[in-house]
């Protein structure tokens, strides 16, 4: 006797699906906007020894 209805848990995994992609994109804007402070800094550095 399977289950009748709803697969189980696709309503989960989905969930999960979504929170692991936002926190992954989270993480790749703030490496990507680290990445730009970092460039400005370096930037200003340089403009100040030459």
């Amino acid at each position: 006797m399977g289950k009748t209805g709803r697969e189980k848990n696709t309503k989960n995994k989905a969930k999960h699906s979504k929170l692991m992609d936002k926190k992954l994109n989270k993480k790749k804007q703030e490496e990507a906007l680290r990445k730009a402070r970092l460039k400005e800094i370096i930037q200003k550095a340089n403009q100040s020894k030459a």
